[in-house]
């Protein structure tokens, strides 16, 4: 069978992490009325809002523990098995950590997609872990309505170098390592709009491992970090503020964002999900333009580490960043709560 003529986004309702359930449904889902004794071995659980499960071992290092998964955000199979891969393998890079084991989660349509395009996911699943240096070890499949990939990571940390998305300080500066816009990008795929250009742009993105996160975890100036992934920019963000007991103030402007949006937003093109996201958390946001609310709550898939940096730490951090071809730049800074939104966008 001739794989590259199937297109896989045509078979599932959502794409990539703009599938993910809003905010505020998330936060009755995980209510749970019922008082549960807390595992003391437990860094990281369900009482926290970050990127994976963190256990101590009891020697100084502690298991990072995370899984996601997705509907396809792109045609090709071996792509979209390399965004999920990369997408899943994140979390374990926004806690400071350095993976170790993988095993795939697959649900298929069987009676309308054929085993070699699901054969295709995985060769680019593998791809991906062996450039994370982890080998695809397992996992699980399942007869599914739509097609949907990922991965449960398991990842390693020295304690001391575990980051957070809850411990960022008063003054910390604010950085985001990949540019915002591949929901817009993927939604303007779906309704044949995408330039072949961008297209390419909105894959190199998605597929770059955020392996820099562990690099990050042994920089004591960095307070804080997570990634930017279905919430968007403000909704992780928010996380991050509400977690710490800051507020944050961000320069528009100074956010890294892909060149080619205004285009794509003069012909409509934004996900479902950016509504979704701006209906959860919006009310907690200064007073935004339609542009700016459009990128800043952009579902984003696979994408960048939003870090935060003790003032003190910025001119090592800025020097790791183009050590490693970064350039990027402060797009904004926490600071105490007052009486007024969340986050002030300036």
């Amino acid at each position: 069978m001739d794989t590259t003529q199937v297109k896989l986004t045509q078979y599932s309702h959502g794409a990539g992490c703009g599938c993910k359930i809003s905010p505020a449904m998330l936060d009755k889902i995980l209510h749970n009325p019922v008082a549960v004794k807390p595992d003391a071995r437990l860094l990281v659980g369900n009482d926290k809002r970050d990127d994976a499960a963190v256990l101590d071992l009891g020697n100084g290092t502690a298991l990072i523990s995370t899984t996601d998964f997705f509907m396809p955000i792109v045609d090709d199979a071996y792509d979209f098995g390399r965004i999920a891969s990369a997408n899943a393998i994140s979390d374990v890079y926004a806690m400071g950590g350095k993976p170790v084991m993988a095993i795939a989660i697959l649900g298929w349509p069987i009676d309308k997609l054929s085993p070699e395009v699901a054969q295709k996911v995985l060769e680019g699943s593998r791809a991906v872990c062996a450039e994370a240096g982890i080998t695809l070890a397992g996992g699980h499949s399942i007869d599914c309505p739509e097609p949907v990939f990922g991965l449960a990571v398991n990842g390693m940390v020295n304690i001391p170098h575990l980051k957070q998305n809850s411990t960022a300080t008063i003054g910390c500066r604010l950085y985001l390592t990949k540019p915002l816009g591949v929901g817009i990008l993927s939604t303007a795929q779906k309704r044949g709009l995408l330039l072949p250009e961008d297209a390419a742009i909105a894959l190199k993105s998605m597929t770059t491992l955020n392996n820099l996160g562990e690099i990050f975890g042994g920089m004591e100036s960095v307070k804080a970090m997570t990634d930017v992934t279905g919430f968007g920019l403000l909704g992780h963000l928010s996380e991050m503020c509400e977690g710490s007991g800051l507020s944050a103030e961000i320069d528009f402007e100074k956010v890294p964002v892909i060149a080619s949006l205004p285009y794509y937003l003069k012909q409509q093109c934004f996900p479902g999900g950016t509504q979704r996201n701006w209906s959860s958390y919006g009310y907690k946001i200064s007073t935004l333009s339609d542009e700016q609310r459009y990128i800043l709550a952009d579902p984003q898939t696979s994408g960048g580490l939003l870090v935060a940096i003790a003032e003190e730490g910025v001119p090592e951090f800025e020097q790791k960043l183009k050590e490693n071809g970064y350039d990027v730049t402060a797009f904004g800074r926490l600071k105490s709560q007052d009486h007024g939104p969340l986050i002030t966008v300036v």
